[in-house]
């Protein structure tokens, strides 16, 4: 399968089953025309996502495109979890964080999220056109 047709990987974290439902209900099976049909891996804890990212496939690499980190999520928040990511993964794809307040937005900023919160509760619409320009940056930026 060539890079251009091959589905986005797309990793959610929240350790509440009904935001990632929501979460996957509103991104479907593709955001935008313009775009490739996605896949959602679903993560409810740390662990559980880090144990992802450390397996990689056989070119040495883990498959995501997008991180989206619910930043209420307990114990281990997202935004935590973003700053660690940001961190440690080379050549980190983008992340979009899920915050319960506009306030948080300097928080996202601490945890190197890409510019790119949406806010409890999760507005099918914003999320969508969020996720579709931050896949579409990402395109560009591995092109």
């Amino acid at each position: 399968m060539s890079a251009s047709s091959r589905r986005t990987q797309i990793i959610v974290y929240s350790d509440d089953s009904t935001v990632r439902a929501s979460i996957v209900a509103a991104l479907g099976r593709r955001v935008s025309a313009d775009l490739p049909e996605h896949e959602i891996h679903e993560f409810a804890t740390g662990d559980a996502l880090r144990l992802y990212i450390d397996r990689k496939g056989s070119d040495g690499k883990f498959r995501a495109d997008l991180f989206i980190l619910d930043g209420e999520a307990v114990p281990e928040g997202g935004m935590g979890i973003s700053r660690q990511l940001k961190d440690e993964v080379f050549e980190c794809p983008p992340i979009l964080l899920i915050t319960a307040r506009a306030d948080d937005a300097w928080l996202a900023a601490w945890s190197r999220a890409d510019s790119a919160t949406v806010m409890h509760p999760i507005d099918p619409f914003i999320l969508a056109d969020c996720v579709a320009e931050l896949l579409r940056s990402r395109s560009l930026t591995t092109a």
